[in-house]
């Protein structure tokens, strides 16, 4: 190890309230020092709720590492909890994860019946769907020359898209935007303020979510429409069918994951744009060719889920650095995305960047994004209605960030735009 490990401090990447606080570019930096000095680094559990801390985690910061790991489900395993780095009672695990949370082959028979409700066909049609929704969501602020980009722009989309998907009413739109954002934001005062037992919030949330979609599932199962949902409680694959319970599991992952992915990713697009002009003009000038890359760059840079966690079902190797059967890693994509040894100039925004082998959306394996390509297209079309109808949206003020250690989100962005647009 080169000598000049002591002269930097190593970072607590435990320390929620600190170092996932700091700005962007001091975390980059931190990460950085990681990949070249010690890219397996250990560190002790974070606190969270009631929840004991253990032996503490490895985390992975490496490009080369993290597709290792996630190539290699039967030795870095997802059953002992994928998104949180504490253990948590089994039940809380299904409960909140559903099948990230799960190997094979209990995770291999819950996607193939999870996957028949998302067919060629149905994600075709959601096409239309997008493009009206995009459409909806400029025109409801395109004469207000400003607004909070994330509530009224970036959030929408996604959120409108799932909850059509498995048949959710609009009326109940806002009731599962607010138990996703405590969900997605456990970490945050905003969502569950100080003082507030934070497990107890999470389990209340995800109840009410829970609830929802049982009685949803119910009345589909004795009749049945064409939503997502009619299609998984009706669906049987080998003789089998979704319990109430993992239908409800899976509709608490895809309003998380179904959302922030989208979400955050349009909202640290706009500050991307806004930082680099020069960017945005390129985007401008053709938008078809260059929407497919700039939505990836966006999402490498953006990185909107920062990890996932892996533990160690026999002992390996990883970069020279030992790992025992138990041990607990975090596969930091935000990290991976930014290794210089993939990608050049890792720090630069370019919106033409290709090839760009990001894990935003995961690494390699059984793991990977199921609703990658719908995110892809959620963005797609947003950045489209904006590039052309309000042409000059820009960050007018500081984003807001909400304190995680395992979303890079943004609760709320100032942008302005010339009033009226192109309609």
């Amino acid at each position: 190890m080169p000598s000049d490990t002591t002269t930097r401090p190593q970072p607590d990447l435990s320390d929620i309230a600190g170092f996932w606080t700091l700005p962007v570019a001091e975390r980059a930096a931190a990460f950085a020092w990681l990949r070249e000095h010690d890219p397996v680094s250990h560190h002790a559990d974070p606190n969270f709720g009631h929840l004991e801390p253990g032996a503490g985690f490895h985390a992975l910061t490496r490009h080369a590492d993290v597709v290792e790991a996630s190539r290699t489900p039967q030795v870095f395993t997802s059953g002992s909890g994928s998104t949180s780095l504490l253990d948590q009672p089994p039940e809380f695990r299904e409960f909140f994860g559903s099948m990230i949370n799960l190997d094979d082959p209990r995770h291999a028979r819950l996607r193939r019946i999870v996957s028949r409700g998302f067919t060629p066909r149905r994600l075709a049609e959601l096409t239309a769907d997008v493009e009206r929704s995009a459409a909806r969501i400029v025109d409801d602020v395109i004469d207000q020359g400003g607004c909070d980009a994330v509530t009224e722009i970036s959030a929408r989309l996604p959120l409108k898209i799932v909850c059509d998907l498995m048949g959710i009413p609009e009326s109940q739109h806002r009731f599962v935007f607010d138990r996703s954002n405590v969900i997605l934001g456990a970490q945050d005062p905003e969502y569950v303020p100080e003082g507030t037992d934070v497990i107890t919030a999470l389990l209340t949330a995800g109840g009410e979510l829970a609830a929802l979609m049982k009685d949803l599932g119910a009345t589909r199962t004795a009749n049945p429409t064409d939503d997502v949902t009619s299609a998984l409680v009706n669906t049987e694959v080998d003789g089998e069918r979704l319990t109430p319970d993992e239908l409800a599991s899976f509709f608490i992952l895809l309003v998380v994951a179904g959302n922030e992915t989208t979400r955050n990713g349009i909202s640290w697009g706009l500050q991307l744009l806004t930082d680099h002009p020069e960017q945005r003009a390129a985007w401008l000038a053709d938008l078809d060719g260059v929407t497919p890359t700039a939505v990836d760059e966006i999402v490498r840079l953006a990185s909107p889920v920062i990890f996932m966690r892996r533990t160690l079902a026999a002992d390996a190797e990883l970069g020279g650095t030992p790992l025992r059967m138990g041990d607990k890693v975090a596969l930091f994509y935000w990290a991976a995305n930014r290794d210089p040894a993939v990608f050049t100039d890792p720090d630069r925004f370019d919106v033409r960047r290709s090839p760009n082998p990001h894990l935003g959306f995961g690494g390699p394996g059984p793991h990977f994004c199921l609703g990658a390509h719908l995110a892809r297209r959620e963005m797609a079309v947003m950045f489209r209605e904006l590039l052309t109808r309000v042409p000059d949206v820009h960050v007018s003020g500081e984003p807001e960030r909400l304190r995680s250690m395992f979303i890079n989100g943004i609760k709320h962005l100032p942008v302005s735009f010339t009033a009226g647009g192109s309609r």
